[in-house]
């Protein structure tokens, strides 16, 4: 009966390599978490801290909640802008609420 089972000869021989092949996919997947991960991550948290240190009076925006309204009123020092959503409407949010600056003239056509 021993044709119905193969024979393991591969737990006989001695262990070969070691950690260095280790330490190449440890390089590889950090060079993969980087590139895929963290990159992509930390340019688009600069785009958006860019984007709010560049708000100012008269820029339409879209806020995360999905409001679209002209900036009235920015707060410096306490990261806050007051959104005119309609005639006489005006809203308090946040800076960091902003998603979006739109083209001039989007509320018109909305």
């Amino acid at each position: 009966m021993d044709f119905l089972i193969s024979k393991a000869y591969a737990a006989d021989a001695p262990q070969q390599g070691g950690g260095f092949e280790m330490l190449i996919m440890l390089a590889v997947f950090g060079l993969v978490f980087y590139f895929m991960i963290y990159r992509p991550q930390a340019k688009r948290v600069k785009e958006h801290k860019n984007l709010m240190s560049a708000l100012s009076k008269g820029d339409e925006v879209l806020t995360q909640g999905g409001v679209v309204g002209k900036i009235t009123k920015v707060s410096d020092e306490k990261d806050f802008i007051v959104v005119s959503v309609a005639e006489g409407t005006e809203l308090t949010v946040q800076k960091g609420a902003v998603t979006a600056v739109l083209p001039k003239g989007t509320m018109k056509s909305l």
